[in-house]
């Protein structure tokens, strides 16, 4: 039974009918729903109380701080959704790949994966490898109540590109020689990580999650048809891992424009916009049958509030037309937004869109 079957308990009929799992659903709506990528995180001064003196990686491990985390942004802002505190390489981490995440760097590999005898490294993840992230979903699934909580993982592409690169990179230039000079490695790799990220949502959802989305940050990098042929069916894979569950599916990247219609394709429910593209031409591009999610600019939220609601109602004004949509911003929450800018977003939101 997930979140998102015909309800039998109290709790389930409260996720059930929720503004945000009706949009993903394409079904009439009392609000646009409201959550923001990176809602729980740096922007919050009590999480940097929570987290003060704790590694990322760390925190991730904490069943009780994970939920506090997670719960935070719910409270202060009065988000439609939760989206479960964690980070992208938590399951790489979990299988025990040498990494760390750096502060102000990112994810950092000891020992990149470039070629066949480094993929022997990935073995795949097992439910007991990440209890603690079984332990804390149901947690938050008892503390959340109605409010719906968001399940998430890296996608095949973006995962590689960290292992294969070592760390961020701009230009993904050992990716991409790796995915032109050696296909058949390229596409056992990520044919391995769709396993160990299916791996990771299951999880997540028979804890309780009721929704999942799939973060594919980097796959902007990508040309239309270096997707289809390089990195599509390992998205598909993945997707249609958990597509038994009844869970939505969120399909999330940056720079995507140009990909709309392929993150679709690969069998979301749900797709992600970030700001580049107004969300009527991305339904264009996305094409029917699919909810869509976004997309305001991050950087809007410095401006007065006068700006912000007028670009707010852009926003709103482009998703007018669609079959569903989940508002949110076009990529994270970043670090030095002003927390009350959020929760006036978040009201003003509501406001505007109450039916």
């Amino acid at each position: 039974m997930s979140a998102n079957d015909a309800p039998t308990g109290q709790q389930q009929t409260a996720t059930y009918d929720s503004a945000f799992l009706k949009a993903c659903r394409r079904e009439p709506v009392p609000h646009t729903p409201v959550w923001f990528m990176r809602q729980a995180g740096r922007s919050l001064p009590e999480y940097r109380k929570a987290r003060e003196g704790t590694a990322m990686l760390e925190s991730c491990m904490r069943p009780e701080l994970v939920t506090e985390i997670t719960l935070q942004p719910v409270r202060r802002h009065g988000v439609d959704a939760a989206i479960y505190f964690s980070d992208i390489v938590v399951p790489l981490k979990a299988i025990g790949v040498d990494l760390d995440i750096k502060p102000g760097v990112g994810p950092v590999v000891a020992r990149p994966i470039r070629t066949r005898a480094d993929l022997e490294r990935l073995r795949p993840l097992e439910p007991e490898d990440v209890s603690y992230v079984t332990e804390a979903v149901r947690m938050l699934v008892g503390e959340l109540g109605a409010t719906p909580l968001i399940g998430f993982a890296g996608a095949p592409f973006t995962l590689a590109s960290y292992l294969v690169e070592g760390g961020p990179s701009r230009n993904h230039e050992h990716t991409k020689a790796l995915m032109y000079g050696d296909p058949q490695l390229w596409a056992d790799l990520l044919d391995r990580l769709a396993g160990i990220t299916s791996a990771f949502l299951k999880v997540q959802i028979e804890a309780g999650a009721s929704a999942v989305q799939l973060f594919d940050s980097w796959v902007g990098a990508l040309a239309p048809a270096d997707y289809r042929a390089r990195v599509l069916p390992a998205s598909a894979k993945v997707f249609s891992s958990v597509a038994g569950y009844g869970v939505p599916r969120i399909h999330f990247g940056v720079g995507t424009g140009e990909l709309l219609g392929l993150l679709g394709e690969a069998g979301a429910d749900v797709v992600g916009v970030d700001w580049r593209v107004p969300l009527d031409e991305a339904a264009r591009r996305v094409g029917p049958g699919k909810a869509l999610q976004g997309n305001l600019d991050p950087a809007v939220l410095f401006a007065p509030r006068e700006a912000v609601e007028a670009k707010t109602r852009e926003v709103l004004d482009a998703a007018a037309g669609l079959e569903g949509h989940v508002f949110n911003l076009g990529h994270g929450v970043l670090p030095d937004t002003d927390p009350d800018a959020l929760t006036r977003l978040v009201a003003y939101v509501h406001e505007q869109t109450a039916r």
